[in-house]
């Protein structure tokens, strides 16, 4: 036996790096990509999880609501049905990192902006101060598209609950009244209200990602 295998031993190492390079060229053709992972809120920094959540490892979903956007109409989850979104938290007067990521939010909007799978949505984290009337005023300043972004407010419990129960990416200022510290994290939503990514939405190369991401998810509805 072993005589056999020495006879033959260049035909099977030949066979074998023949095969390996046979099996990779398939696999470059085939162009196949592992699904985008799902988040869970025990899998995402604690801090930007709501505690009655924490330990939840499965079928985590974006909760049902009900905002009002820069046009003063009512936006619910009806409007996102079916759509793969990117979903941040954000206020118009801030100064810091706010701006960024709104540059960053209209860039993805320019990608975007002939895909009907695709939209995006911006909740306010000072509700009491961003009305209809200075979401407006600030989204024409920024050039949003209304039928490819919303801008909303609406109730400080509900989005703070949305922020920390259902996105898992604002964080807790300790405060009485449900007060948010938000965070520059973009979230990717899938068709099922699913979270399929979480990037740093002031950095270019992280919402780089992001596109190509949204690529990859909708590759998963073909």
């Amino acid at each position: 036996m072993l005589d056999y295998i020495k006879k033959f031993k260049f035909f099977f190492i030949a066979f074998f790096i023949v095969s390996v390079i046979i099996i990779s060229i398939i696999y470059s053709i085939l162009d196949i990509e592992k699904p985008l992972p799902i988040y869970q809120p025990n899998r995402v920094d604690a801090s930007l999880v709501d505690s009655t959540i924490q330990h939840k490892k499965k079928y985590h979903t974006i909760a049902n609501f009900k905002l009002i956007n820069q046009n003063g109409d009512t936006i619910t989850q009806d409007n996102y049905a079916g759509k793969i979104y990117v979903a941040d938290f954000f206020f118009t007067t801030c100064q810091t990192i706010c701006p960024i990521m709104t540059d960053q939010m209209t860039r993805i909007q320019e990608q975007i902006i002939t895909d009907d799978e695709v939209m995006l949505l911006s909740h306010s984290v000072t509700p009491e101060i961003d009305s209809v009337a200075q979401l407006k005023r600030y989204a024409v300043e920024k050039g949003v598209i209304d039928k490819k972004w919303n801008l909303v407010t609406g109730d400080r419990k509900q989005i703070y609950d949305l922020a920390r129960k259902s996105y898992l990416v604002v964080k807790d200022d300790t405060s009485e009244d449900y007060g948010m510290v938000h965070t520059e994290n973009f979230a990717l939503i899938d068709k099922d209200k699913q979270i399929r990514g979480l990037y740093n939405g002031i950095s270019p190369a992280s919402v780089d990602s992001l596109l190509q991401d949204i690529k990859r998810l909708k590759k998963e509805y073909e």
